[in-house]
């Protein structure tokens, strides 16, 4: 009979090390699908000072328990149900073995957690908890071990056996089955254990490291896919290349492995040697990817291999410490990114996913420190904070401690924790060591959530010629955090003179300053910079340098002249926002109170010359151009939100822009016109970017959908016939011309399910109270299966979280939809259904009506007796006093 075993809060300060101590860890696999045999061998010592009579507690989930055996003897556990193994009577000194073995059904594992069967292909995902799918096991990431495993299977079905390390042993078995053994020499956690078994095409290559030894690259694709493989096998490369250059870290394998399935819970998975990825990040060819596609697939190949070092050789002591790994790498990946393509372009990207992402979730019922101190349930922790926060906090650091200091601080890093599983403070140890500096204040970045605000103040004396600049910070409260300390918050602040040249003033007094860096520590500072010739336009936040919101007094034409002459290209395409978000705020509230907005001059003649300046880049300009979301400004009006009311003035805006510069659009569109064979370069690609947003101005201002139809037509990559396709979509939504496009998307790409996935986004965001019959109808095609998380996002999840009109109705409809959905799909998938609920998570900013009717919903949701530990968490958390 099973037992339940109640889930209890886990806390930080309750953390302490295993009492037993892991050696070794031999795993064998007989493959099926309908009840695949595991075999685990582990070597194992209690820890030296442990009480000698402990007994042993292993975590399951939805195990078979076989048998058990202890230093080769048959043995009966004290307690065993399909979650928890407990063996007592273990020796009091030495070392030990036990042999477990437990039965699986891979092919029934709906949740996408441990071992698991998707198309014919056997394949695992552990972390966070999915290694006790597989066997009984100290599950957790301290307990580290040198892996081998041994995979056995029928050589027809699954010609390919694949697990982490190097492959040191293979054959043919007396029963005509195969066997594949690999050996893994660097201890891991078993959060990075993986399992592949199919049979797949592969993309083959090697790489020489800086010190000479070649490794060989593989990429598993389904067969007649490898041709879609090759991006993928460049950008790992110039990964390796760069983590060599700009880390000094080398790959320590012989072999390095990536393999692309079709249903992934994430988007891909760093598991030592042998990465599994969510196939929409591998496969890409013009017919079938974008310019984002392409650049997603470089930034996560990346990604998931530079965690290699930041991840995998340095692990985390407990999953407290997620943002280690996370944030650390994430961090490193936006900094390959920008040393690939533009490092302006990329970080205005990076600071627009922040905010879309990550400011609602410090705003709202969800929020959490970067390094959080408890929690229920961790794969609910995965997300925007420990991510890219997690990595603004980094960068951070290496904006306090300049360049130079911090790669000492990343080498003294690698150096002292390499093998460990460590901690935060193991890490920003490093940068006080080798910097000198005091980061006690600063470590408060990890510990306390919401986003600070930054308060700014000028007054200048001509007299003097002194500016005075008053600074102040504040943090809201939070769940849990009701009264924050101040933090240590660098603030880059730039001045220019009337002429537009850069100040240089004499003297900063009242603050620590290194260079162009304030160093607030304080709630308030007076600030006192003499040497100033002119009353100076003021730039504050320079290219984002911590992750506060600023508001800052200045007027319509001081943030354009800062849009004209910034020398920062990320500030100064955050004056032309925040001169466009100024006007689209107070659009929103005369809408609500029925009035028309006027015509805001000054941005539009600012919006056209930025346009026109062809010494920026194009990718910056179809930046510039592109006006805050409907999201965004509902973030920074923050409460009693009318969605409606927001898609009004927005469109009005952009109807007006479109007027005003139809004839630069048209001269920009003709420069920017694609020509020639399509190449995913950065240069090309923001080519492509401005040209569509040209294209998309001049569909307004026409009116006519022959445009893009025609662009449609003749587009011969995704980029601009996914492009041309959305324009139709949601400017002439009800068009013969949009259904058109629409039909001959689907019948071209039917048998394409990521291609597929993009002709569900663009209509999941069509805006309208008709959204929601869309949506239901989409269902019901044979390309949307409730199964597949790429289909689940694609279509439901964009549809809550990118169409705020159509979401949020003010019937409350499309609440109710999404709780139907994420209560059908809670028994099948967990981990997808508690990521598609977060799409509610700002529902206290929404006007009263709606916020009751989202409330009501919530409390639906909140009273089915059966929910998973991963939505029940999400649910209650939203909830909350309420």
């Amino acid at each position: 009979m099973t037992i339940a075993i109640p889930q209890n809060e886990i806390r930080l300060e309750d953390y302490r090390p295993t009492d037993f101590v892991l050696l070794t860890v031999d795993l064998a696999f007989d493959l099926d699908p309908q009840r695949t045999i595991v075999t685990s061998t582990i070597a194992m010592a209690r820890r030296e000072g442990v009480d000698r009579e402990a007994p042993l507690t292993l975590d399951g989930d939805e195990l078979e328990f076989v048998s058990l055996k202890i230093n080769g003897v048959d043995a009966e556990p004290h307690a065993v149900t399909p979650d928890r193994l407990e063996i007592r009577g273990l020796p009091a000194t030495g070392e030990f073995t036990l042999e477990i073995v437990t039965a699986i059904a891979p092919a029934s594992n709906t949740k996408l957690m441990g071992l698991y069967s998707t198309n014919g292909v056997y394949c695992t995902q552990c972390e966070a908890e999915g290694f006790r799918r597989i066997t009984y096991f100290l599950d957790r990431p301290d307990a580290l071990a040198v892996y081998t495993t041994t995979i056995r299977a029928d050589a027809k079905a699954a010609p390919l056996l694949l697990s982490n390390g190097n492959p040191v042993d293979s054959g043919v078995l007396g029963d005509g089955r195969h066997f594949v053994a690999w050996n893994d020499p660097h201890p891991k956690p078993s959060y990075l254990f993986a399992l592949v078994a199919g049979d797949l095409g592969v993309v083959e290559d090697d790489f020489t490291t800086a010190s000479g030894r070649k490794v060989k690259l593989a990429i598993y694709v389904e067969h007649g896919k490898e041709e879609r493989a090759a991006y993928a096998m460049d950008a790992l490369k110039r990964s390796m290349r760069w983590d060599e250059e700009r880390f000094g870290r080398e790959y320590d394998l012989d072999i390095f492995m990536i393999v692309a399935v079709s249903d992934f819970n994430m988007g891909a998975m760093e598991n030592k040697g042998l990465n599994v990825f969510n196939d929409k990040y591998v496969l890409a060819d013009p017919d079938t990817a974008t310019d984002a596609d392409y650049a997603n697939i470089e930034a996560i190949i990346a990604h998931e291999y530079f965690h290699n070092w930041t991840g995998n050789r340095i692990t985390c002591r407990d999953w407290f410490q997620l943002c280690l790994k996370e944030g650390l790498t994430v961090y490193r990946d936006h900094e390959f990114s920008a040393d690939m393509r533009s490092r302006a372009v990329k970080r205005i990207a990076e600071v627009r996913l922040l905010k879309a992402h990550q400011f609602p979730e410090d705003n709202g019922p969800l929020a959490h420190p970067v390094r959080p101190r408890k929690y229920s349930e961790i794969n609910n922790f995965y997300t925007a904070t420990v991510y890219e926060k997690g990595s603004e906090v980094v960068r951070m650091i290496e904006t306090l401690l300049g360049r130079d200091d911090f790669k000492k601080g990343m080498d003294l890093y690698f150096e002292r924790h390499d093998g460990d599983a460590a901690t935060i403070e193991d890490f920003v140890a490093c940068f006080a060591e080798v910097s000198g500096k005091n980061l006690d204040q600063f470590f408060l970045w990890y510990e306390q959530a919401g986003t600070p605000e930054i308060t700014v103040a000028s007054q200048y004396e001509p007299s003097t010629q002194t500016l005075r600049l008053e600074l102040e910070q504040s943090i809201p409260p939070t769940p849990g955090q009701s009264s924050k300390q101040p933090m240590h918050i660098p603030l880059r602040v730039g001045l220019f003179e009337s002429n537009g040249e850069p100040a240089s003033p004499r003297a900063i007094e009242g603050i620590e300053a290194d260079g162009d860096v304030l160093n607030l520590r304080e709630r308030t500072h007076t600030v006192r910079i003499t040497g100033v010739k002119s009353r100076p336009a003021i730039s504050v936040n320079r290219s984002f340098s911590a992750p506060v919101n600023v508001r800052q007094q200045q007027s319509d034409r001081e943030l354009a002249q800062l849009a004209r002459i910034e020398t920062d290209l990320f500030s100064r395409w955050q004056a032309l926002n925040d001169l466009a978000m100024r006007h689209l705020v107070s659009a929103t509230q005369k809408a609500e109170s029925g009035e028309a907005a006027s015509a805001n001059r000054e941005l539009t003649d600012c919006l056209c010359a930025v346009l026109a300046d062809r010494t920026l880049e194009p990718a910056f300009r179809a930046h510039a151009i592109t006006l805050p979301g409907e999201t965004d400004i509902a973030r920074e009006i923050g409460n009693d939100i009318n969605p409606d009311a927001i898609h009004e003035a927005r469109e009005a805006l952009v109807a007006q822009i479109a007027s005003h510069g139809r004839d630069l659009f048209e001269e920009i569109a003709a420069e920017t016109r694609p020509a020639g064979d399509y190449s995913p370069d950065a240069a090309s690609a923001g080519d492509r970017a401005l040209y569509l947003a040209c294209m998309s101005h001049l569909a307004v201002a026409s009116g006519d959908p022959s445009g893009p139809l025609s662009l449609y037509r003749s587009a011969d990559n995704m980029t601009l016939l996914s492009g041309a396709l959305a324009m139709l979509a949601h400017r002439f939504p009800r068009s013969p011309e949009a259904e058109e496009a629409l039909a001959d998307f689907e019948a071209r790409y039917r048998d394409n399910p990521l291609v597929i996935d993009k002709w569900l986004t663009v209509q999941a965001t069509i805006p309208g109270a008709d959204a929601l019959s869309r949506v239901k109808t989409l269902m019901d095609k044979p390309h949307f299966q409730l199964s597949n998380p790429n289909r689940v996002r694609s279509l439901i999840g964009t549809y809550a979280s990118g169409n705020p009109t159509g979401f949020n109705r003010a019937d409350g409809a499309g609440y109710d939809f999404l709780a139907g959905i994420v209560i059908d799909l809670d028994p099948l998938n967990p981990q997808v259904a508690a990521r598609l609920l977060t799409a509610m998570r700002s529902w206290r900013s929404l006007e009263a009506a709606r916020r009751e009717k989202a409330l009501d919903t919530l409390r639906k949701i909140a009273r089915v007796e059966k929910l998973s530990t991963d939505v029940r968490d999400i649910v209650d958390r939203m909830i909350g006093d309420d």
